[in-house]
């Protein structure tokens, strides 16, 4: 991980957290109101507890296909191998560990709602995938895989136990949330609440987790585009198959794809494509692009997705290879793309895309341009994400719909 790349995560974390101060207190709602809307609510959790040895869990987990460890509305994977080994080793010890929620689907499999780094660490453990590390009270065992443990220490670890909480298909499955006219699905809703403590999700995992459909399926499908990770310093996804998600040490290390920053910068195009949707802070107008767009059907995305890829690839080549940069070529900087920079040069371009062919033409020229505008610009902020408040954002547009005009 360079210091370049986690630059980047941290400045569209900033960008998020910038949000308008709420300022005004809720008026108190009447006993009548409150219980009319508890009484109204389409929500109601039916839920057992289950209590599994690790025989058990390996049985579901490894060697059968009763247990999705990967919805769709999961986060990625975060544990380092040292978290995973010390989860091992408390199993070993008989230590308590949280219960993880499962969720039964109407294909009559579970879903992991919470304890996906849990059972996955196990999973690799039990087929060897990482030896054991940084054990703090049986540090005899570190380098170990499971099959180089002792008999003794095999059975200990197959008495070891995990409590499941399964939430059952009787639950009632959609929740209204007042003032909107969306409804959460209860897997969603209840992988958004257990989320809402412990290791803090960013703010794009839990659109990930709470608007499922098509267009978060392109958002993810964009992020993995072979042009977008070479820009943004990502490792490329190679191998795989594209319909499930595919760890690989190196991406798990990059900060934008770790916390789905990468994801975000997908979004922040269409969520600022247009004037009128760029109002309050940047949070909000990305999770309004993520509503709107909850009936995207196939088709839409499909046109959405050329769009984005055609858009990316002029910015590809219109500044050879090295689009969105803040430092000019030739200065002894490091190549780093900036969001702010990306976010006005993609929606300009978007807007200017039936003068593509002029734009390549004076390609020079833009380059030229450019690189004088980042230069006079550099010290004020303007065209970074230090200035983002919905006015900066129309501003920082604003710029470069004027820089290319003048050659369109």
């Amino acid at each position: 991980m360079t210091d370049d790349q986690r630059d980047v995560a941290e400045e569209i974390e900033e960008s998020e957290e910038l949000s308008d101060a709420q300022g005004s207190e809720l008026a108190q709602s009447s006993d009548e109101e409150v219980d009319s809307q508890i009484g109204s609510q389409p929500f109601r959790v039916v839920y057992q507890t289950n209590n599994f040895l690790l025989p058990q869990i390996r049985a579901l987990i490894v060697d059968g296909d009763d247990v999705n460890l990967r919805p769709e509305y999961q986060r990625r994977l975060r544990w380092t191998n040292i978290q995973k080994s010390l989860l091992i080793e408390s199993l070993l010890l008989n230590v308590p560990v949280p219960p993880v929620f499962f969720y039964e689907n109407d294909l009559a499999r579970y879903e992991v709602m919470d304890g996906q780094q849990r059972l996955n660490a196990i999973k690799e453990f039990l087929n060897n995938s990482f030896k054991l590390r940084g054990l703090q009270i049986i540090p005899t065992l570190n380098g170990r895989t499971y099959e180089r443990l002792p008999p003794k220490v095999k059975r200990s670890l197959d008495r070891a136990s995990i409590s499941a909480i399964v939430l059952l298909q009787e639950s009632k499955s959609k929740l209204k949330k007042p003032g909107s006219a969306k409804l959460y699905e209860l897997r969603r809703f209840v992988f958004e609440r257990l989320n809402t403590g412990g290791r803090r999700l960013s703010a794009q995992e839990i659109r990930n987790a709470i608007y499922g459909g098509h267009f978060n399926e392109l958002i993810v499908d964009l992020s993995r585009d072979q042009t977008f990770t070479r820009i943004w310093g990502i490792p490329p996804y190679i191998g795989a198959d594209p319909s499930e998600y595919y760890e690989e040490e190196d991406r798990q290390k990059n900060p934008l794809y770790r916390t789905m920053g990468d994801c975000q910068l997908v979004l922040r195009f269409f969520a600022l494509d247009n004037d009128a949707h760029i109002q309050g802070s940047m949070k909000a107008m990305l999770d309004r692009c993520m509503e709107r767009n909850i009936e995207c059907t196939p088709a839409e995305a499909v046109e959405m997705k050329a769009r984005f890829l055609s858009r990316l690839n002029l910015a590809d080549h219109l500044f050879d290879g090295h689009p969105f940069s803040l430092a000019t070529p030739g200065a002894g900087t490091a190549y780093r793309p900036v969001a702010g920079i990306y976010d006005g040069v993609m929606v300009a371009l978007d807007e200017l895309w039936d003068k593509k062919d002029a734009l390549i033409a004076r390609k020079v020229d833009i380059q030229s341009a450019y690189n004088k505008l980042v230069e006079e610009e550099r010290a004020s902020g303007s065209l970074t994400g230090s200035a983002n408040t919905a006015t900066d954002i129309k501003n920082r547009i604003g710029t470069f719909r004027k820089l290319f005009g003048q050659f369109a």
